[in-house]
């Protein structure tokens, strides 16, 4: 196994997942992954989460430890030998420091954005409110849900089991080869979501391609509880 390269929390993470043509995604894929399925539908998940108590090879960085991250994602797998690795390939992901920004980029491939960030969360009694804003073009745009204050177990077999129990991390890289790193986590508890609101220009953010999400509602949307994450080193696949 790699070396860790980083721990942190994920806390509080709103998923709104969107069935979405595989034309789309097709372009994105990394060298030698394959689109993943739940029941015959391949989806693209809008998620916004509190990175918490982070550490980079052990090292707490001062204004660096606790931040929201939105992020555009989707799901693939990649098979080694006998094992099938499900996981995650991100379109885009925005966070509010741009330290972040160069490490994820530079290191692992990725494609960070920064910009003002906001969030709030609140509990109300039985009810659990969360919610991410990020600031683009000198607008306003959030994802929030007002949940049940008490999580449930993750269902076996659920559209929820899917999206979240992903435990890699993809990335194109030149000369056609790809970035792999394992992420490690618990199965999460999930808050069902009571009612949600998506306010996002896909268009703008994210380009034509994923225009059509502007105008489509996500098939689901819940919150999970998250955990403490192990992220560990990046290894290229050729």
């Amino acid at each position: 196994m790699s070396p860790i390269f980083l721990t942190a929390q994920w806390r509080n993470l709103i998923m709104a997942n969107y069935p979405i043509d595989q034309a789309v995604l097709r372009p994105f894929l990394p060298a030698g992954t394959e689109l993943d399925q739940w029941k015959g539908e391949t989806y693209v998940s809008l998620v916004g989460f509190m990175f918490r108590d982070v550490r980079v090879r052990n090292i707490a960085i001062p204004l660096h430890r606790h931040f929201p991250e939105v992020n555009l994602r989707f799901y693939v797998r990649y098979k080694e030998g006998m094992e099938w690795k499900r996981g995650v390939v991100f379109i885009s992901e925005i966070v509010p420091r741009p330290a972040i920004t160069w490490v994820a980029n530079t290191l692992f491939g990725e494609h960070y954005i920064h910009l003002p960030m906001r969030h709030f969360e609140e509990t109300r009694g039985d009810r659990l409110l969360v919610g991410y804003e990020w600031k683009y073009k000198g607008r306003w745009y959030n994802l929030r849900v007002d949940a049940e204050a008490q999580p449930s177990p993750l269902p076996a077999g659920s559209n929820e089991e899917f999206i979240t129990e992903h435990f890699w991390g993809y990335s194109a890289m030149k000369n056609s080869k790809t970035g792999e790193y394992q992420v490690e986590h618990p199965r999460w508890n999930i808050h069902p979501v009571r009612y949600h609101q998506v306010d996002c220009d896909f268009f703008s953010l994210y380009g034509d391609t994923f225009s059509g999400l502007n105008t489509q509602i996500p098939e689901s949307v819940f919150l999970a509880e998250g955990s403490p994450i192990k992220v560990y080193t990046k290894r290229i696949i050729d």
